[in-house]
């Protein structure tokens, strides 16, 4: 069908283009930015073909915020594809732990302690571990998820000498009303400090200020799939 040809066709120009944008901002970057940059492309809400039209121009690093939304799109991908790398980037409930270290690769988003601990009884149970990333509530929002900055330290001690956690990095939603740059400084120097390789920040509209700040990942969706589409009301 045409109109789904031209769907298609865009979604892959706009993943072109995001990668550009991407290999420009590394270039141009002195001091903070890292020597690459991970694009995951946040396929939340979007359909399995959307999915597969950006795999068919090479994209191979996928991030989805609902484990049963994923379990509907990508075990087959998966298969499919063993080289696909997928990232939970959502926000993560206990009772969906055993499907998430089941199907992800990667989980962006542990935020609290007791996440920790079914996270690390559900590795060892199955034997799967997928890396860990520790969000950080930068903007010390009250309503929002993730561990206090003065907290961090603490948190991953105990995540990796107690619990056996892999936690290779940090992750951060800035705050919507807020300067990005600052959270995202915040963000790189605290991984820096601590020693952590992976950096995840940055979305459709600042991940270029994300890199100049030494993102190692940044998590595109819009740019690249459009706007979600949401069910007719």
């Amino acid at each position: 069908m045409d109109s789904h040809q031209n769907a298609d066709g865009a979604v892959a120009a706009r993943l072109r283009e995001v990668r550009r944008r991407i290999a420009e901002s590394l270039a141009s970057a002195v001091g903070e930015a890292p020597l690459s940059t991970t694009l995951v492309a946040v396929s939340k809400t979007h359909p399995v073909e959307a999915v597969e039209e950006a795999l068919a121009v090479g994209q191979r690093v996928f991030g989805e915020n609902r484990v049963q939304e994923a379990k509907s799109k990508f075990p087959d991908l998966k298969a499919r594809f063993p080289d696909l790398e997928l990232h939970l980037i959502g926000p993560l409930q206990t009772n969906k732990v055993k499907d998430a270290v089941a199907l992800f690769d990667v989980i962006q988003t542990l935020d609290r302690p007791k996440l920790a601990e079914a996270l690390a009884d559900e590795m060892a149970k199955s034997g799967r571990r997928p890396r860990c990333l520790i969000e950080v509530n930068t903007g010390e929002e009250p309503q929002k998820a993730g561990i206090a900055p003065a907290d961090v330290e603490s948190f991953l001690a105990d995540c990796r000498n107690r619990l056996g956690l892999p936690v290779t990095g940090l992750m951060c939603i800035p705050p919507v009303d807020e300067e990005p740059a600052m959270h995202f400084a915040l963000l790189s120097d605290m991984a820096r400090r601590l020693g952590l390789a992976e950096i995840s920040m940055g979305m459709s509209g600042d991940y270029e200020t994300a890199i100049r700040f030494g993102a190692t990942h940044v998590r595109v969706g819009t740019a690249i799939f459009g706007s979600r589409p949401y069910p007719a009301g």
